[in-house]
Parts: C-alpha cells; sequence; structure tokens
C-alpha cells in the first residue's frame, strides 16, 4: 500500500505465499523477531481472520500484543464479539486506533505535534476541528498580548 509506504518508508513488505494467517509464513515470522520487538500492534481487513490468528499465535510465542478493533472490521457484530471474548482469554489486549495514538505519541510538547495533529484529524474529523479552535485561540492570544502596553 503506497499510503504505508510514505507514512513508513523503513516497513518491510513480506509477501504471503496463501496463508490465512500470517503467522504461518517463516519470512514474516523470521521479519518480526529480526526487529527484536516484544510488542505488536496488530489490524487486519477481518478482525476473527486477519487479526485473531497472528495475533494468538503472536501472543502464544510470547510477545504483548494489542489488536485495533477500530482499524479492522468482521462480516457481522457476533464475529467481533466472539474474538474479542477470545482475545480476553489469551491476554490479546484490545485497542482502538485513537488510544495507539495517544498512547505512542504522550505529549503535544514535541517538535512533530502538527503532524500527529494531522493524524488526529484523519482518524477523528471532529477532534480535528477542535484543534483548529485551540490554534486559533492561541493565535488571538499571542495577538492581544502584543496589542497591550
Amino acid at each position: 500500500m503506497p499510503e504505508i509506504h510514505q507514512s513508513a518508508p523503513h516497513a518491510v513488505f513480506v509477501s504471503r505465499k496463501g496463508e490465512v494467517n500470517a503467522w504461518d509464513n517463516e519470512d514474516f515470522v523470521k521479519t518480526v523477531r529480526s526487529t527484536g520487538r516484544k510488542t505488536l500492534i496488530i489490524a487486519g481487513v477481518w478482525t476473527s481472520v486477519c487479526v485473531m490468528f497472528p495475533a494468538l499465535d503472536a501472543k502464544a510465542a510470547g510477545y504483548k500484543v494489542y489488536a485495533v478493533i477500530d482499524a479492522s472490521g468482521d462480516p457481522s457484530e457476533l464475529a467481533s464479539r466472539t474474538t474479542l471474548a477470545r482475545f480476553a482469554q489469551a491476554g490479546v489486549i484490545p485497542t482502538t486506533a485513537n488510544a495507539v495514538l495517544s498512547e505512542m505519541h504522550r505529549t503535544w510538547n514535541r517538535p512533530d505535534a502538527a503532524e500527529l495533529a494531522k493524524l488526529y484529524a484523519l482518524a477523528a474529523p471532529n477532534y480535528g476541528a477542535l484543534i483548529e479552535s485551540y490554534q486559533k485561540a492561541q493565535e488571538v492570544g499571542k495577538q492581544s498580548k502584543r496589542s497591550q502596553p
């Protein structure tokens, strides 16, 4: 996906050979292990398949696994609920895209805050409006201080 490569040019694409479960692909597992990371954040097309199968196998292999529920989908609410129950039983942590963004960036007091704000605005347009209002208020406050004697 070109969008992923634009935002993460360091990301490695691993071609699968027909496996439904990415964890069944030896090259995929080798690539994950080669990162040295012990925490995985997983999303996919179907939560009950593309996310669940590798999440359960990665958890069994000793990884801490987060499943981004709202970045994935399912053909029915029952499928989603069943998957969440399996995650809970196995120790896979269900989360949301917003929670992942927030947990990773931790603070707005950082040089790339404007870029992070763009991500939030894409994920939640209403939050984008809030960011815009905040920025306008900051500008007005600065102008007000300059015009005071």
